[in-house]
């Protein structure tokens, strides 16, 4: 018996979860659903790299806090958890309809 193979498993993988996960946690977590440890990496380095970008901007501003700065880094998590859920989900129908028109060959 064979193992399945990376695609196999991505089909078979619930798309709506996937979404879910990469939107309510945020950071990535439908990619490790789905066993795509590239896309999963790759979020995980720009959720990173904005908290850091954050960090430098409030060190460098007042004192207190700007709500702006806050608006800003919401609204970039927000976009990434976006970009990332959209691209998980268009990962498996893709991959579905890619299956599916190979197996009527």
């Amino acid at each position: 018996m064979n193992p399945p193979n990376r695609e196999k498993v991505l089909a078979v993988s619930a798309g709506w979860v996937a979404v879910v996960l990469n939107v309510v946690p945020g950071l990535g977590a439908g990619y490790l659903y789905q066993r795509r440890w590239t896309a999963y990496w790759i979020t995980s380095a720009l959720a990173t790299a904005w908290f850091v970008a954050g960090a430098a901007l409030s060190a460098n501003a007042a004192a207190g806090t700007d709500p702006d700065n806050q608006l800003l880094g919401l609204l970039g998590l927000l976009l990434l958890s976006g970009i990332t859920a959209t691209e998980a989900g268009l990962c498996v129908k893709r991959v579905r309809a890619c299956l599916d028109q190979s197996s009527t060959q």
